[in-house]
């Protein structure tokens, strides 16, 4: 059964940085390559597409892009989300996700297309 562990949250002001930490454990070798994403959610609404991985394609939110970026140490079977320039709005609990594969151009964007999630970290950025 393969298992996800984030780590990295905290506070910080607007305009700081952090750096989110998933290791991906168990499962078969093959799950050094999995598929990976990160989302984000908060109180009241849907849990929301960030960031994601998929070999050498990355893929980001608009509301991100520039700012955060997705990035996976193999030898370690971690992946990082490095947040910076970070906006009050990007207060959330940020969830690493994984997957063997997607099957569709855009199957990076949906929940439903992980089948591995953590437990989450909590963002706070103040104003």
């Amino acid at each position: 059964q393969v298992q996800l562990v984030e780590s990295g949250g905290g506070l910080v002001q607007a305009g700081g940085s952090l750096r989110l930490s998933c290791v991906v454990s168990g499962g078969t070798s093959s799950s050094y390559y999995y598929a990976v994403g990160w989302f984000r959610q908060t109180l009241g609404k849907e849990r929301e597409f960030v960031a994601a991985l998929n070999w050498d394609d990355r893929y980001y939110a608009d509301s991100v892009k520039g700012r955060f970026t997705i990035s996976k140490d193999i030898d370690k079977n971690t992946v990082y989300l490095q947040m910076n320039s970070l906006k009050p709005e990007d207060t959330a609990v940020y969830y690493c996700a994984a997957t063997p594969s997607f099957s569709g151009s855009d199957d990076y964007l949906r929940t439903t297309s992980y089948n591995y999630w953590g437990q989450g970290t909590q963002v706070t950025v103040s104003s």
